[in-house]
């Protein structure tokens, strides 16, 4: 069975979709075609188990006005469920998941953590664009001791680079346990197998690391622009404050020149 991790938009409404064979609340999940199910998170990713390419176009296609943001490229991560009722929960090294059952709340630890690593997937192309794009300042900045030219472009990264972190720092949430979990605890090693897997914690913590730099380099540009602009006016005043002088006494050489 084929799991497909969808990332959608910045943003998915739920409001209005709940009803009476919902398998989960957080996420919302329910089942889906003729065997598959399906569960959405509000920060854009549904996740399809189960469906034919058909199924998952319909679901696809009756969310479309529900996502806010939408991105003209969707993320995907993909996964091979294969069912082993002899066995533990267990996932092989670049391989299947192997699960006991079908069960909900299993297919829900496995889109939870399928989620988490599309978005982080969608970030890090994010911050690794915006450091391809701050790097050269920075690099100027270095090798000539001042900000490169072009104040309305770097305010223009500067914007970029923090529009980034915001979204970025209010959307990943991998520490965070899917609530079933609460419920079901057994599923505790299925889900810690799952963020192994996937490197959840490790690619979370880089990312912040990255959004970390983004936002120091943003702010040192700022402070700079703001010194400039600060020695600028000291400058302007110093001028009109010499002129006043020269025209106090041109005023003054007038007047006695007249007597």
């Amino acid at each position: 069975m084929t799991a497909r991790a969808l990332l959608l938009g910045d943003r998915l409404d739920l409001s209005g979709l709940e009803r009476s064979d919902l398998l989960s609340t957080i996420p919302l999940a329910f089942k889906a075609g003729q065997d598959g199910f399906v569960a959405l998170f509000r920060f854009g990713v549904a996740v399809l188990v189960g469906l034919t390419p058909l199924e998952e176009d319909e679901v696809i296609r009756g969310l479309r006005q529900r996502v806010t943001g939408e991105f003209a490229r969707h993320e995907e991560e993909t996964a091979i469920i294969e069912i082993v009722p002899e066995k533990d929960d267990q996932i092989p090294p670049g391989g299947p998941i192997f699960v006991k059952d079908l069960a909900p709340a299993r297919l829900v630890v496995i889109a939870d953590a399928l989620s988490k690593s599309v978005v982080l997937a969608q970030d890090e192309k994010a911050a690794a664009a915006v450091f391809d794009v701050v790097e050269p300042f920075a690099r100027y900045l270095a090798e000539k001791g001042r900000r490169p030219a072009g104040r309305r472009e770097i305010l223009k990264h500067i914007g970029t680079a923090l529009l980034v972190r915001q979204r970025v720092s209010g959307r990943v949430a991998v520490e965070e346990k899917p609530d079933v979990l609460w419920d079901r605890p057994d599923l505790e090693r299925l889900y810690a197998r799952l963020e192994d897997e996937y490197e959840l914690r490790e690619r979370a913590t880089s990312l912040h690391r990255k959004l970390d730099v983004i936002g120091d380099t943003a702010q040192a540009l700022t402070d700079l622009i703001d010194t400039e602009r600060s020695l600028r006016l000291e400058l302007i005043i110093v001028l009109l404050i010499v002129f006043e002088i020269f025209i106090t006494f041109y005023q003054m050489w007038s007047g006695s020149g007249g007597h």
